[in-house]
């Protein structure tokens, strides 16, 4: 897709999505930690606005830092700098050669990269497996943070939801067409605008040789997943929250099937500083809806 393809596009989002606000193009960036290489988007500032917090947007399984978009562009407006990353195995970032994609990998992830860009006191935000990472970032590093988001990421993870998830994105680990893909994707989820995903998608699939379309992201993720083995693990991790002493939003879409909305209304009670927002008509994946 060439930059103005992405101008235009990023135009109609805005459009969309009722944001008035300037329509740039964020700058791709690469940085080493531990050896693995990691890409990220750095949608920058605005020259009058250097006064608000950094804020870090960590995806959910299978999508990339371009989920955030639409996101991005309506916090740069109001003065935010924004940065979204492709977490290991995912986008346009390194696959660890082992395939360690441990709640540890990632945290060590984020901690240096934090440190790589120099990082003080910013905002921190995670959708789904985002969430759980940043989760993991926040239980430890809290005092580095002005603020931590969790986007429909929880305790009490319904395996039903997450199932479909991962039966939607085995299903569709290759596909002939973005045509064959938008079918798809609109089955799995009809809330999307059809005018939008498919640039989405172009983010999230790679042309083959062979003329088909794989997704961009480590498959060998999703075969190390025990849906029932990992919410019993998450259980016992989210039992941390009240180490996070920063301001806290727990975030989650109102047709949700991950996270229940009495198990967010709990959730939220376990933190020091936290509140609870629901987003209507939006389903896990909030910022995409």
């Amino acid at each position: 897709m060439s930059p103005q393809e992405e101008l235009e596009h990023l135009s109609l989002v805005a459009q969309i999505s009722g944001i008035d606000a300037e329509i740039v193009l964020p700058q791709g960036r690469h940085v080493v930690v531990n050896g693995l290489r990691l890409h990220y988007l750095d949608w920058g500032a605005r020259q009058e606005d250097q006064k608000r917090p950094v804020v870090l947007f960590l995806h959910g399984a299978a999508l990339s830092a371009h989920t955030w978009d639409v996101v991005c562009l309506a916090l740069r407006q109001h003065g935010y700098h924004c940065l979204a990353l492709d977490q290991r195995g995912h986008g346009d970032s390194e696959w660890p050669p082992h395939a360690d994609y441990g709640l540890d990998a990632h945290l060590r992830d984020i901690k240096g990269f934090a440190e790589q860009l120099g990082l003080r006191q910013f905002v921190l935000v995670g959708h789904s497996m985002g969430g759980f990472n940043g989760f993991s970032y926040a239980v430890s590093h809290s005092d580095r943070l002005a603020a931590f988001a969790i986007v429909d990421a929880g305790p009490g993870i319904r395996t039903g939801g997450a199932k479909r998830i991962k039966e939607f994105v085995s299903q569709t680990a290759e596909i002939d067409s973005l045509d064959d893909a938008m079918r798809q994707a609109l089955e799995f989820n009809p809330r999307r605008d059809p005018r939008l995903l498919r640039y989405s998608l172009r983010h999230n699939f790679r042309p083959l040789p062979n003329g088909k379309w794989a997704r961009k992201h480590d498959l060998r993720f999703w075969s190390q997943i025990n849906g029932s083995e990992r919410a019993r693990g998450y259980q016992d991790h989210f039992q941390h929250a009240g180490r996070i002493q920063c301001p806290t939003l727990v975030l989650r879409g109102e047709l949700s099937d991950v996270l229940a909305h009495e198990d967010a209304e709990k959730f939220v009670q376990t933190f020091p500083n936290a509140r609870y927002v629901q987003i209507e008509g939006a389903g896990h994946t909030v910022q995409g809806d």
